[in-house]
């Protein structure tokens, strides 16, 4: 590690720390040359998530994107936000444990759906008459024979 102050490269390591649940480890150098300390960071790099839209344009995953289609699903339905929370919670860790950095959005509505599903039916129609982008009442209408 290069010395902020002498940039020469000869340092050791005094102490090291975990911090952030194993997130991130602090260690604190001296550097063999000028005997000045410092502190460096290692974290993993983590590549962001990137969701490829419908019209083949790609943008950066947003939590809250998810949590606002939600919130105008389920409203003035019985889903308490803390159940919402836990539905937006379980599709970003699912999202986030995928190797593949790129999400096609379908997969994301799918399952946002599935899950809806099982919340509360008015909210799945709700989503699901946005999310399908319905033409007429028939399709509405099949969608609604599924439950």
């Amino acid at each position: 590690m290069k010395c902020p102050y002498c940039t020469k490269d000869q340092d050791k390591v005094l102490e090291s720390r975990t911090l952030a649940d194993g997130e991130a480890i602090r260690r604190r150098r001296e550097c063999l040359e000028c005997g000045a300390r410092f502190t460096s960071y290692e974290r993993i790099e983590d590549k962001p998530l990137m969701i490829k839209k419908r019209d083949g344009s790609k943008e950066i995953f947003q939590r809250e994107k998810i949590l606002k289609g939600l919130m105008r699903a389920i409203e003035k339905r019985p889903v308490s936000f803390t159940q919402v929370e836990e539905l937006v919670d379980s599709i970003t860790d699912a999202l986030h444990k995928k190797t593949d950095r790129e999400v096609d959005s379908r997969e994301i509505g799918a399952y946002v759906m599935e899950q809806l599903a099982t919340l509360d039916p008015v909210a799945y129609v709700r989503f699901a008459s946005v999310y399908k982008q319905f033409e007429d009442v028939g399709e509405f209408i099949k969608e609604i024979k599924k439950l």
